[in-house]
């Protein structure tokens, strides 16, 4: 039995247009009513994720920034994970040496830029709702999960090289083209889904989760009915168990709606 549903946002829940189903709050009711505990897991802010579900928001915990911020329904943090203030440091004056590149701090409490380069803040704009632009990151205060970095041209080729000697304690992940992405080694949504399991004392075998890119993998690897979207890559498809229709045919209301109702 399916006690667990998580569901990734870009690309898996939302459709091409980067909506939610006109269904989602009649399945979350459905859901509440068989005790079904329903997971956004993005790599969105918690601020942004929970501004998708209006009055249905207090149905839902969240998995955001990646795995590194789970908060309950009713807003309270359950867990996190922050960088250490050393190393963010470090990696912003690193950051400052490199041409055609920003750093973009990914708090608790909000993300900060010191761009106002109009691309990178209109990147910004689509994923995170409390964010500000800084005079000066090192005077930020705030716990910072993650951050994420652009490039110009190509982030994974121009970026990379400058990080390799924080492999035993990052992990660096490519998340688009002109964007990387930093944050502690080993946290990733699967951990988080596994957080939650022993939380609520769910079985791997009593989770379902849906995800489409990299970033979903792990969780993906971590619950027996795994869907990667139809419009996954086929190396994401892989790491699955089963595939849902795509993101743009409503794919995961239907396959909820087919197996739980």
């Amino acid at each position: 039995m399916i006690k667990l549903i998580a569901s990734d946002m870009d690309g898996t829940l939302l459709n091409e247009k980067g909506e939610l189903s006109d269904e989602i709050h009649d399945v979350l009711s459905k859901l509440e009513k068989e005790n079904i505990q329903f997971v956004v897991s993005s790599g969105r802010q918690y601020y942004n994720l929970v501004n998708f579900f209006g009055e249905a928001k207090d149905k839902l915990y969240y998995i955001s920034e990646n795995g590194t911020l789970i908060m309950d329904n009713q807003g309270n943090e359950i867990y996190s994970d922050k960088l250490d203030n050393e190393i963010v440091k470090e990696i912003i004056e690193i950051i400052r040496n490199v041409p055609k590149s920003a750093v973009l701090l990914c708090g608790k409490k909000g993300c900060y830029i010191e761009s106002t380069i109009g691309k990178i803040v209109n990147d910004v704009k689509a994923s995170f709702n409390n964010f500000e632009i800084v005079e000066d990151l090192l005077e930020v205060e705030d716990d910072i999960l993650r951050i994420e970095i652009y490039h110009e041209e190509n982030a994974k080729e121009n970026l990379y090289k400058f990080f390799e000697k924080y492999t035993d304690k990052l992990q660096v992940i490519a998340i688009y083209k002109h964007w990387i992405e930093i944050s502690n080694l080993g946290v990733n949504k699967g951990s988080a889904i596994k957080k939650l399991q022993e939380k609520l004392g769910v079985s791997p075998k009593e989770t379902m989760v849906f995800g489409d890119y990299y970033n979903d993998i792990e969780m993906l690897q971590g619950s027996y009915y795994s869907y990667a979207m139809e419009n996954a890559k086929d190396e994401i498809k892989s790491y699955a168990r089963f595939v849902a229709k795509r993101n743009s045919e409503n794919g995961v209301i239907d396959k909820i709606k087919e197996i739980i109702f």
